[in-house]
């Protein structure tokens, strides 16, 4: 596999990485329709865990299957597939090479009680990642939440096994719980500090949810006004993401968020791409819609980012 130039200029920028993670970065980063531009799109069906199978798949029956969502990803060429556990396991031998994958190593689910200490149970290991042929772990961190330090130390040691064996590190990074306001959870301030916590933690690949013009944090807030942030465009706040994340230095890429209408997606994308994001991890936005509409908007999104 010979990269292209600005795939090693990414890969240059994670000194003090394991040749396994580098090169498993690269296995990403080379994957697919994208592959070579330092652009992503990652396909993550956690949402079985995250909200139960019927409000999940019962919109488009096939997704019940994990082999649906190998072959979606597959199909429309993307960077990676990241699931949990089991549907990994379902399609491992079959799919076996076909895509790089994410083992999404914690969940939480809708039946918790859990608010101000808005927390996931790990459910896989390492080592079922090594097993599975896996590019990478994936990880969620609740910055806010009453459970976030423990959280951090969950990932701290999760992080340098997967790294010692050579696997590159996903970190969901979404601000929840403590006293954050529901619209606080999208805030620009606190989506660039979540987005620059995940890198301090050493994240290699960093997900986060797009960031509103909204200020939640009194003291940021100040900062923003007093020395004029540019925010008040989308652009302009994916922008000021990446400055926050090393300068650029890491792969950032936005989460699809609840399903939408097709406009509003590709307008997403629109303007991480202008703002030099990464990319899109878009799960329910692809596989809640029939396969021939999920193809159409992933081929559309891919497009995107190949700056057509």
């Amino acid at each position: 596999m010979k990269l292209t130039r600005r795939v090693r200029e990414i890969i240059e920028a994670y000194e003090g990485e394991t040749p396994g993670t580098k090169a498993n970065l690269a296995r990403m980063l080379m994957a697919g329709r994208l592959g070579g531009t330092g652009r992503m799109v990652i396909l993550p069906v956690d949402q079985g865990f995250e909200h139960g199978p019927a409000r999940s798949f019962a919109v488009n029956p096939p997704a019940y299957d994990p082999h649906y969502h190998y072959q979606l990803a597959i199909d429309a060429g993307l960077n990676a597939y990241a699931a949990p556990l089991g549907p990994l396991a379902a399609g491992a031998d079959t799919f076996a090479g076909a895509i790089p994958t994410i083992l999404k190593m914690n969940s939480a689910n809708s039946l918790s009680r859990q608010k101000e200490g808005a927390d996931q149970a790990v459910t896989a290991s390492v080592d079922d990642a090594l097993r599975l042929g896996c590019a990478a772990i994936g990880f969620t961190i609740y910055p806010g939440s009453d459970a976030m330090y423990a959280q951090y130390e969950e990932f701290r040691d999760l992080s340098a096994e997967a790294k010692a064996k050579g696997l590159a590190v996903v970190l969901w990074s979404y601000p929840r719980g403590g006293e954050i306001t529901k619209d606080g959870e999208t805030a620009v301030d606190i989506i660039a500090y979540a987005a620059h916590m995940a890198a301090l933690l050493g994240a290699n690949i960093i997900k986060v949810k797009l960031p509103t013009a909204a200020l939640e944090n009194k003291e940021s807030k100040k900062v923003y006004e007093d020395k004029k942030i540019a925010i008040a465009t989308m652009p302009e706040r994916v922008k000021h993401i990446m400055q926050c994340c090393f300068n650029g230095k890491r792969i950032v890429v936005f989460s699809g968020g609840a399903a939408k209408g097709e406009d509003s997606v590709l307008d997403d994308a629109r303007a991480i791409h202008a703002g030099g994001g990464n990319g899109s991890i878009i799960g329910r936005n692809c596989f809640q819609r029939p396969r021939e509409d999920a193809m159409k908007l992933l081929d559309a999104l891919v497009d995107i980012y190949k700056g057509k």
